[in-house]
């Protein structure tokens, strides 16, 4: 037997990415775009069998991600792909106790977005990822491979030259790090199972280490030395351990099975999101899927009594056909079978959060490392993926040197409350789902069809990921109630004030809203946060209004002179040698018409120019009527007087930092000045 073997080499990285799941491929794409050393390791193995992303696991995909998802370019991909869902219908027991539908309402609120709820395997999701980091960058997800310990210097923590993380790393062989997951469903028919995911099984972690050290082809173990960590490696995660930090929740006696089938059924409305809550034998969610695939959350457990010693399930005999059992019995009198069984799993229902996001601003942790909760109401896989993408701009920037380490800060304010929101959403949204029906009025036990359907119309906004606020902060410019910012330093501490009122739509703190506007050099129409690309680039966006009125060209004056001038924060922000729009990008768009005015109408500094590409076409839009797609009318809409204007400051991540006049450069520039690094002055 070979002892594992230590490389001669130290690796050094800015960020190593442990988990290559849908928050880790977040994290990586975002080091990816913005040319960030990183690295991606990730347990589970690299033959075929594991290369595959496994059947079965996440499948929703909100309003908010599928914009993120358009930021990266890739959208499209996941839209033509997946199945939409459009409406969701509610199934009750009536007087008799038989189920009939008893409401509709959509699946998505009309006009929060430009995108709506779809469901896609997330095996062609994390494929979108893979491909978008791989036509970008060196970085690969290297699988196979499982930290076994970490150090964390906490003396070079403020040093931003430093490494100060220290992680080794073992290489584990294809056996080792393949999953057992297969089972034989009731007809026969060999599918995956999700067991070695699901919060019923047991980390895994532990044995691996073991076989590892027992299996004489097992590979080497490395030494990595780091700026930064990401912990996205689950539920179970190691990184969280080793930080000694903990989840801190409850469960429930619930427990769920879930079948991904291709049904056959006489139910009306299978091809519809549906919430099935029968008389006595529990409640379904039925998520109509891609490829004739139906996806079913079935309740293996109620608070109904039967006769028998307890409703529980035994959790150590569930399976396919138990599942499918208890599926039956709730929906009948509808008849429900399947001859293709995809894969299937179980939970139990439980809600907790991490006690720390980060470590020092050292170490982060994102995704199921950090929250768990269940997954009916579809927000797993998306809050994880967001919380990465909260992350990944922050860490870049500063392992650039652009910003100083302070917006680190912002990571565990800005998304422990994000998650703390998820955690009390899920909680009685799945309490809701799993409790009995209330028999009539005078029954205060069960739960009643207007409790449960005004509880899910509620949390439409919330599950849609519009409605993230994020906090005052030092990159978010916002009154607070208290004076004090969420991460307790003072609101007289903030560089700025700013104004709300000048753009009433558009909240401080909230993703940028979108309607459509035309480039002013070509008429091309666009939707707005079509030009809001994820690459790490701040934006001002300065809607100048009416032109024709001497008040708003005399503001967009006053703005451009020290914006175009040598010492402006434009030049000082940018690295020598950088593109003038690689830290901060200058959008303007003007209240129109578009045939009275030309590009060259405008100060030089909106219209960048460059040596070999000459003049840059694509800062300014203009908010007119198209040939063939409409008025977008995107002043109205983002409530923004013509006559005034206003200017927003955009984080790369599209979210609101602050709002002001659009003549206040001082303003502008302190806010810049309170967390960039001025390039002028580094040695």
């Amino acid at each position: 037997m070979e002892p594992a073997t230590t490389k001669e080499s130290v690796d050094h990285v800015d960020v190593l990415i442990v988990g290559a799941g849908p928050a880790g491929m977040m994290m990586a794409l975002w080091m990816a775009r913005c040319g960030v050393k990183a690295r991606i390791v990730d347990k589970r193995g690299s033959k075929p069998l594991s290369r595959q992303i496994f059947n079965g696991q996440a499948d929703g995909l909100q309003c908010r991600t599928l914009e993120i998802f358009d930021s990266f370019g890739f959208a499209n991909r996941a839209w033509i792909e997946s199945n939409h869902m459009l409406e969701i219908c509610f199934w009750n027991p009536d007087e008799t106790g038989k189920i009939q539908r008893s409401g509709r309402i959509p699946d998505t609120i009309p006009g929060i977005s430009r995108f709506q709820q779809v469901v896609l395997h997330q095996g062609r999701i994390e494929r979108f990822f893979l491909d978008a980091i791989e036509s970008t960058s060196p970085i690969r997800v290297e699988r196979g491979v499982l930290p076994t310990s970490l150090e964390l210097d906490a003396s070079l923590v403020e040093d931003p030259e430093a490494y100060p993380i220290t992680i080794k790393l073992r290489h584990l062989t294809e056996e080792e790090a393949t999953p057992k997951q297969v089972a034989t469903s009731a007809n026969g028919v060999v599918a995956q199972d999700g067991l070695f995911r699901s919060n019923l099984a047991a980390d895994d972690t532990a044995e691996l280490l073991r076989g590892a050290e027992l299996n004489s082809k097992a590979n080497t173990v490395e030494t990595v030395k780091a700026k930064y960590v990401l912990g996205a490696d689950g539920a179970h995660s190691w990184v969280r351990k080793q930080l000694g930090f903990s989840l801190e929740g409850e469960s429930t006696d619930y427990i769920w099975g879930v079948l991904d089938i291709v049904p056959i059924t006489d139910f009306p409305d299978i091809r519809m999101r549906c919430a099935i809550h029968s008389a006595n034998s529990g409640s379904i969610m039925v998520i109509p899927r891609e490829n004739k695939l139906v996806r079913l959350y079935i309740q293996m457990t109620t608070t109904e009594k039967t006769g028998e010693a307890s409703s529980r399930a035994d959790r150590s005999k569930i399976n396919p056909e138990l599942i499918l059992q208890a599926a039956q019995k709730i929906i009948a009198p509808y008849k429900l079978t399947y001859r293709t069984l995809d894969w299937w799993t179980a939970y139990q229902i439980g809600q907790r959060v991490g006690t720390h996001f980060s470590a020092n601003e050292r170490i982060f942790l994102a995704g199921d490392a950090v929250h768990t909760h269940s997954p009916k109401a579809g927000q797993g896989m998306n809050v994880s993926m967001q919380d990465a993408y909260n992350l990944g701009w922050k860490i870049a920037s500063v392992v650039k040197g652009t910003s100083h380490r302070s917006i680190l800060k912002t990571y565990e304010a800005e998304r422990s409350q994000i998650a703390h929101d998820l955690i009390n959403f899920d909680h009685k949204f799945s309490r809701l789902f799993s409790g009995r029906p209330a028999k009539d009025v005078m029954d205060e036990e069960g739960v009643s069809l207007e409790e449960f359907k005004d509880a899910f119309q509620k949390g439409n906004m919330f599950a849609s990921g519009i409605a993230v606020d994020y906090g005052k902060s030092i990159i978010v410019a916002k009154p607070s109630s208290t004076g004090t910012l969420e991460n307790g330093t003072s609101e007289s501490d903030l560089a700025v004030q700013t104004a709300q009122s000048l753009a009433t739509n558009v909240k401080l703190g909230m993703r940028m809203p979108s309607a459509k506007v035309l480039n002013q050099s070509d008429a091309r129409p666009w939707h707005f946060q079509e030009r809001l690309p994820s690459n790490g680039t701040w934006r001002l966006v300065l809607f100048v209004g009416r032109l024709g009125l001497p008040e708003c060209r005399q503001e967009m004056t006053k703005m451009c002179e020290p914006l175009g001038a040598p010492q402006s924060f434009l030049r000082r922000f940018t690295p020598q040698g950088g593109r003038y729009d690689s830290v901060i990008e200058v959008l303007t768009v003007h209240a129109g018409p578009r045939t009275d005015y030309t590009v060259f109408d405008f100060p030089k500094v909106l219209r960048p120019y460059d040596e070999v590409d000459g003049w840059d076409y694509n800062k300014i839009f203009v908010d007119d009527d198209s040939y063939h797609e409409g008025h977008g009318q995107l002043y109205e809409y983002l409530g923004i007087s013509p006559d005034k204007g206003c200017a927003i400051i955009l984080r790369p991540d599209q979210y609101v930092s602050y709002i002001g006049p659009v003549g206040d450069y001082e303003s502008i520039d302190k806010f810049f000045s309170s967390f960039m690094v001025d390039q002028t002055t580094r040695n």
